[in-house]
C-alpha cells in the first residue's frame, strides 16, 4: 500500500535523523495521510480516497468537486472519477 495522496501527490521524502551526539541516520519523513469517504452531491456517488490533513483541510474550505477540478486542471488527480 503506497503512501501517497491520491489528490495532492504527496509522498514519503527522506532525510537525516540527527542524534544528541550529532550522528546523521537516513530515515523517511511520512505524510499524513487518511482513508476517507466522501459524498459528491453534483454526481451522487461516494468516492473514497487516500488523502493528506492539507488537502482534507481544503476540501473543507472548497468542496470536494470544485477541489477535485482544480486538482485535475493542475495536472494532478487524473485518475479519480467522478
Amino acid at each position: 500500500m503506497s503512501r501517497v495522496c491520491e489528490l495532492t501527490g504527496k509522498r514519503p521524502i527522506t532525510g537525516n535523523k540527527v542524534s544528541h551526539s550529532n550522528r546523521k541516520t537516513k530515515r523517511r519523513f511520512l505524510p499524513n495521510l487518511f482513508k476517507k469517504r466522501f459524498f459528491v452531491p453534483e454526481t451522487g456517488k461516494w468516492i473514497t480516497l487516500k488523502i493528506s490533513s492539507t488537502a482534507l483541510r481544503s476540501i473543507d474550505r472548497l468542496g470536494i468537486y470544485a477541489y477535485i477540478k482544480k486538482q485535475q486542471s493542475k495536472g494532478k488527480a487524473l485518475d479519480i472519477k467522478l
